[in-house]
């Protein structure tokens, strides 16, 4: 188990999440990891560097997406892992169209 990062990089709005993206590793602090009010209008979060992922990592990821879309963010998600693509469509969640290969 390797605890969650978010690893802000020098390009605007691209910030790089490491670690496991899992049940174990996810506490209500890690909600507030992404704070978009303060961020470029679109934001870019890299997934490259992220390990292991399950079911709560995609709730993750949904709560993100719903607290930049109230505070009026764009987010991009790069480099998502495709086991959490599969469990999104097949839960029902269009989250096509957030995924971006490129800045």
């Amino acid at each position: 188990m390797t605890a969650l990062m978010l690893i802000k990089t020098q390009t605007d709005g691209l910030l790089e999440l490491a670690g496991d993206l899992t049940f174990s590793t996810i506490t209500k602090k890690t909600v507030l990891l992404c704070d978009f009010k303060n961020s470029s209008q679109m934001i870019t979060l890299d997934f490259s560097h992220v390990q292991q992922t399950d079911s709560a990592g995609l709730a993750l990821v949904i709560e993100w997406i719903k607290l930049s879309q109230a505070q009026g963010r764009q987010l991009n998600l790069r480099h998502f892992p495709p086991p959490l693509q599969t469990l999104a469509t097949l839960c029902g969640f269009e989250i096509q169209s957030f995924l971006s290969e490129t800045i």
